[in-house]
């Protein structure tokens, strides 16, 4: 028991704040998937089914273009959590000003480059011409609202680095309240379908963005913010940023192209099995926001514990929430397994999707443990910034642990084969970056300091 009463000493510092943000995080991240629950559930009674099935694929597309950028939020937030446990209040401004900067770039390129990236992209998709019709819809509704999508990364990741989980809240509450009410307005009142859900996300996101601005607005010193432009563009805090963002984009292509090739083989099995498979992706998604309100938790504390140069803080935090997370992700696994019918009942009137949905619903339960953990592990080497940890493990797990397998199913055409294609997927995430935290306790030296 010694051990026990030495981490419960270790973690009694912040155990409590910890479990405050973390809180605040998972009702913050809940309002995505029940917004996109209710968005499911919009396009899922509607008579034709095409629709459902179109957004998915044009949420695969999002997917890379957004995830693609996903280190606007991941790197702002370690970065971030870094220069506040250093007490560096310049650093903290000019974090989230490079990050920006970058965001507004890009999203303008893909607004400007729209039109290229939806044939490239819905040219490597198979589904029926009636489905990529209902996908090529929401993608061109949705397009528009990439800077303001951009943008609203650097916000969360910014507010989550300083530990301000109540705001990550209040813009997550605009965001998706906006969403369910333009989708009811867009989908049923209208009628405009798959173009409708596509035009409330864009609209949504800008909504977010308005209130991120007028949220900070009270904390900004403009003559502070004034004297750090000329040290906007300072040639080695770039090269420190964009081999961290390098990294973390090289992962985040890694797992979005995972999950892509799941959905593109599920369209290949038939529309039904992609209808089936998308409403057990939605609980991956729901369980993930819950995990990840506790590995945004992990990644805030991570970073400034590693500020500060705390290693024994940084052992019992991801010891913390490694524990929780496990807890939470097996737990909704056994609720959804166990009452899949009216659970999925309340997404699709469909019952031939229901039937194939009771058919697989089990693979929640291993998926979703091993998932919880490389959930938190993730969020523990955002925090610390360690890029290359997260590139070597995502590389890892989807060509030795989810490729294989995936190639197997498609040629035996077996949806229950696929579902075990991400379950190694899973598997190999956990173990990778589970041993690279062991050697890092056993060898502290080793604890890396930058992105690279």
């Amino acid at each position: 028991m010694a051990w026990f009463s030495a981490w419960l000493t270790a973690t009694a510092e912040f155990r409590n704040r910890f479990l405050r943000l973390a809180a605040i995080n998972v009702l913050s991240n809940l309002m995505v998937p029940l917004a996109g629950l209710i968005d499911v559930a919009f396009l899922g009674h509607l008579d034709d089914i095409r629709h459902l099935a179109g957004v998915t694929l044009a949420t695969v597309v999002f997917n890379y273009v957004y995830w693609s950028f996903g280190f606007l939020r991941m790197g702002t937030t370690g970065m971030a959590a870094q220069a506040t446990g250093r007490g560096d209040t310049d650093e903290v401004w000019l974090v989230g000003l490079r990050h920006g900067a970058i965001a507004i770039a890009a999203g303008c390129i893909i607004v400007l480059l729209q039109a290229p990236i939806r044939e490239l992209a819905f040219a490597m998709l198979s589904a029926s011409p009636d489905v990529l019709d209902a996908g090529r819809a929401y993608y061109t509704a949705q397009v528009w609202g990439a800077p303001a999508a951009l943008l609203d990364f650097v916000l969360v990741g910014w507010c989550l680095g300083r530990g301000q989980g109540r705001r990550v809240l209040m813009l997550s509450a605009v965001q998706n309240s906006v969403n369910v009410a333009l989708n009811y307005v867009f989908i049923v009142l209208w009628g405009w379908a798959s173009a409708g859900a596509g035009a409330a996300t864009a609209l949504s996101q800008c909504a977010m963005l308005l209130a991120g601005l007028i949220l900070i607005a009270p904390d900004v010193n403009r003559q502070q913010v004034r004297s750090l432009l000329p040290q906007l563009f300072d040639m080695t805090a770039l090269r420190y940023i964009f081999a961290l963002n390098g990294n973390i984009t090289i992962r985040t292509f890694a797992l979005v192209s995972t999950f892509a090739v799941f959905t593109n083989l599920s369209a290949a099995l038939g529309t039904v099995t992609l209808a089936a498979n998308t409403l057990l992706l939605q609980v991956i998604t729901l369980a993930a926001y819950f995990i990840d309100g506790l590995a945004f938790a992990t990644e805030s504390f991570a970073g400034m514990f590693h500020g500060q140069g705390d290693r024994t803080k940084l052992t019992a935090l991801a010891q913390l929430s490694g524990s929780l997370s496990l807890g939470l992700g097996v737990a909704i696994a056994l609720l959804f397994s166990i009452f899949p019918e009216p659970l999925f009942g309340l997404l699709t009137s469909h019952t031939s999707v229901i039937r194939q949905v009771t058919d697989y619903v089990w693979w929640l339960l291993p998926i979703l443990a091993f998932a919880s953990l490389a959930y938190m592990l993730d969020g523990y080497f955002l925090g610390i910034t360690a890029g290359a940890t997260l590139r070597t493990s995502a590389l890892i797990s989807s060509s030795l642990g989810f490729a294989p397998l995936a190639y197997v199913s498609w040629q035996q055409q077996s949806t229950h084969l696929l579902w075990l294609a991400l379950t190694g997927f899973m598997v190999a995430r956990s173990l990778t970056l589970g041993s690279a935290m062991g050697r890092m306790v056993l060898n502290p030296e080793s604890q890396p300091g930058s992105g690279a």
